[in-house]
């Protein structure tokens, strides 16, 4: 390979790399921003927690048991390469990865990544989790549950050996993270006054919804990375394809979403847009390299009907999920992955039927993983703040300080 490049093809995923770390400040404005003000700093603590540990974690032995290096003979479900960073001889030429980016930028953008599952629960769970409980659960998804999933496909086992496919983590990043969230907040119970004593949903408004706003465009421009790093290569025809099914997901979703809600509710709700858009971004993230643009607007479509319906159901069966992460990143993630079967060139019956088995068994393995973690620090030592702390707000009793200085002051 000309060494130009494999230059450039390292250069672009190192910006990639950079996009899918700017999706970070991207969930942290959305998340704040559909939030209250009183549990900002709880909101952005956890943000930066998930980012900092996510990397020591992925170091540590995330990155070599989600690429372990499966053999014939392995049964593609779980081996270990052992801890730390261990460069191949070959890691730094062209002859690593055929060429398309070096050891140690493999390292970073999957890295990158692994904190993303974690930070789908962080908003579901939103004002009301204890931090300390939220922390151990990070540890044990990011450490273990997200390289395991990641290992049966990305790091080649049983679920890439039956031909299942998802791009860039439709179920491998979104729907993992998607389980995580379904089930803590059904551990956790809704907030106070979010559903009155005949079981009617109340609305709680975020605090900003201009952070709300930024939040989803830095996501969009963030999944250019996310997906576009995903061609793993420089490629000009895969990357431009990638772009485009991305971009029109991602517009036709919103635009799916704002319309179905007005139809439903009779407003224009800003809320239910820019969910609509993450929502077509989710949905084409397991076939953004399959999909013609034409087939990407009708999944971006699909998956903004999606997300107004997931909304409406996660509330209907009286789970409470602040930021509207489960129809997000779990429905449309699920669906997501069966329009590979449906749309694109792979589109078969086999395939779809492929497609479902590799959602079924994430969700077999991350909802119990999940539950049973949960449920033990639940038992040991509680998983919810108290009342008086939830109606105080947790950056008073779990931070000592406000995100803004004056709040206290102007409550009063």
């Amino acid at each position: 390979m000309d060494a130009g490049v494999f230059t450039a093809n390292n250069v672009w995923m190192m910006i990639c790399t950079g996009l899918v770390f700017f999706m970070h400040l991207g969930f942290s404005f959305l998340e704040i921003g559909l939030t209250r003000q009183k549990n900002t700093v709880n909101i952005l603590f956890k943000n930066v927690f998930i980012i900092c540990v996510g990397l020591l974690l992925y170091y540590i032995g995330g990155f070599n048991l989600m690429y372990p290096g499966f053999e014939n003979g392995d049964s593609g479900f779980l081996k270990f390469a052992g801890f730390g960073l261990s460069i191949a001889e070959n890691g730094l030429t062209p002859d690593y990865a055929n060429g398309g980016y070096t050891y140690w930028t493999d390292f970073l953008f999957q890295a990158m990544f692994a904190a993303t599952a974690a930070t789908i629960v962080s908003g579901a769970v939103a004002e009301r989790i204890k931090l300390g409980s939220f922390m151990v659960f990070t540890l044990i998804y990011i450490g273990l549950v997200y390289p395991i999933v990641g290992a049966w496909k990305w790091g080649g086992g049983w679920l890439d050996n039956i031909g299942f496919y998802d791009f860039a983590g439709s179920t491998l990043v979104h729907s993992v993270g998607g389980w995580g969230a379904l089930i803590s907040i059904y551990l956790l119970g809704p907030r106070v006054g979010k559903f009155d004593e005949n079981g009617k949903s109340n609305a709680i408004p975020g605090h900003n919804l201009p952070f709300a706003a930024a939040g989803v465009l830095i996501l969009w421009l963030g999944w250019f990375g996310f997906n576009g790093g995903s061609v793993l290569s420089a490629d000009p025809a895969a990357t431009s394809l990638v772009l485009v099914t991305t971009s029109l997901a991602a517009a036709a979703g919103g635009v799916s979403a704002f319309i179905t809600s007005s139809v439903m509710y009779k407003n224009y709700d800003l809320t239910m847009f820019l969910n609509g858009i993450l929502g077509g971004l989710v949905g084409i993230t397991a076939g953004a390299d399959q999909m013609s643009p034409n087939e990407a607007v009708i999944i971006g479509i699909i998956a903004g009907v999606v997300i107004v319906l997931g909304v409406a159901l996660i509330e209907k069966i009286k789970l409470d999920d602040p930021v509207g992460a489960v129809a997000v990143h779990l429905i449309c993630g699920i669906w997501g992955t069966l329009a590979v079967g449906i749309f694109g060139a792979m589109a078969s019956l086999d395939q779809f039927l492929i497609q479902l088995a590799g959602v079924a068994a994430a969700a077999a393995f991350c909802s119990v993983t999940a539950f049973v973690t949960l449920y033990a620090v639940k038992k040991l030592s509680g998983i919810r703040v108290s009342e008086l702390e939830e109606i105080e707000g947790l950056d008073l009793h779990e931070h000592g300080m406000d995100a803004y200085a004056d709040f206290r002051m102007n409550q009063h």
